[in-house]
C-alpha cells in the first residue's frame, strides 16, 4: 500500500532523511523507532505529502507524491495522521471537529457526517463528550477525539507520530487501547513511538532510524528476541529501552 523508494530530505543544507526505503502492506502495523533526532517523524510526514521530499519517490495505493497532477488534498483524505499534540480546533466542538471535514473535503451531507462522527466516537468511547470544547477534556481524552476524526475519513491508512509522547502517564493506556483495537480491525498502520510494550503486542514490523537513515528493518520478533544477531546501534538501543 505504502512504499518509499530512496527517499532524502534536505532542510538546507542540513540533510534530515538519506536514502530511506521501506513499504507497508495493506493491514501491515509498523511501527518507527530510534533516537530523538533520528527522522522518524520526518519520515511519517512525507509519507501523505506533509513534508516533500528532496529525492527519491513515496508510492500510496499506486499513486506518486512526486508526480505533477498528484491530489494531496484527496490523498490526505485517505491517509490518516494523528500528532502528539492532537491538533484539534479550539473553537469547536468535539462533533464539529469530527464533522467539518467530512462537509468539506469529502462532500458529505449533514446527517450522514454527524453519523459518521457518532460512529466513531462511541468507536473510541468519547460519545458522550460530543457537545464539549477540547479545552474541557484530559488529554488522552483529546488524542481519542484525534483519532476518531481520522476515522471519519474513512482512511486506507492511518499515521501515529508519537500520539502518546504528550500524554501524562495514566493517560497512555487509554489512547493505547484504541490503537490496538484499530490493530485487531486490520488497520494499516505506520507509527512512531517509543511505547515498546505497544510495539511488541501490536506491530508486523520494527524500523530502527537513526542520523536520518533506516539502520533495520525487520519483524518484531527478530527485533526484540534476536538482540544479539542485530547491529550494535540496533542493540545498544534496544538494551537501554528494555533496561529495568
Amino acid at each position: 500500500m505504502i512504499e518509499a523508494k530512496e527517499v532524502t530530505k534536505h532542510y538546507g543544507g542540513l540533510e534530515v532523511l538519506s536514502n530511506c526505503s521501506m513499504s507497508v502492506a495493506r493491514g501491515e502495523v509498523v511501527v518507527i523507532c530510534g533516537p530523538s533526532g533520528s527522522g522518524k517523524s520526518t519520515l511519517l510526514k512525507t509519507l501523505n505529502g506533509l513534508e516533500r521530499i528532496s529525492s527519491g519517490d513515496i508510492v500510496v495505493d499506486g499513486v506518486s507524491l512526486t508526480h505533477a497532477e498528484t491530489d494531496f488534498t484527496k490523498l490526505r483524505s485517505r491517509i490518516g495522521i494523528v500528532f502528539q499534540s492532537f491538533e484539534l480546533f479550539p473553537h469547536l466542538s468535539v462533533l464539529e471537529n469530527l464533522t467539518l471535514g467530512q462537509l468539506r473535503v469529502l462532500k458529505r451531507s449533514k446527517s450522514e457526517s454527524i453519523e459518521r462522527a457518532e460512529e466513531y466516537l462511541q468507536k473510541v468511547g468519547m460519545l458522550a463528550q460530543r457537545n464539549k470544547a477540547p479545552g474541557q477534556l484530559s488529554g488522552g481524552q483529546q488524542q481519542r477525539v484525534a483519532i476518531a476524526r481520522a476515522l471519519t475519513m474513512n482512511p486506507i491508512a492511518m499515521l501515529l507520530d508519537e500520539p502518546t509522547s504528550a500524554l501524562d502517564p495514566e493517560m497512555v493506556c487509554e489512547v493505547l487501547d484504541v490503537m490496538v483495537n484499530l490493530a485487531e480491525e486490520g488497520m494499516t498502520m505506520v507509527c512512531v513511538t517509543h511505547e515498546m510494550g505497544f510495539a511488541r503486542k501490536v506491530s508486523d514490523r520494527m524500523i530502527f532510524m537513526d542520523h536520518g537513515q533506516i539502520i533495520e528493518d525487520c519483524s518484531t520478533e527478530r527485533f526484540f528476541c534476536d538482540v544479539e544477531s542485530r547491529p550494535r546501534r540496533t542493540r545498544d538501543f534496544v538494551d537501554q529501552i528494555l533496561s529495568p
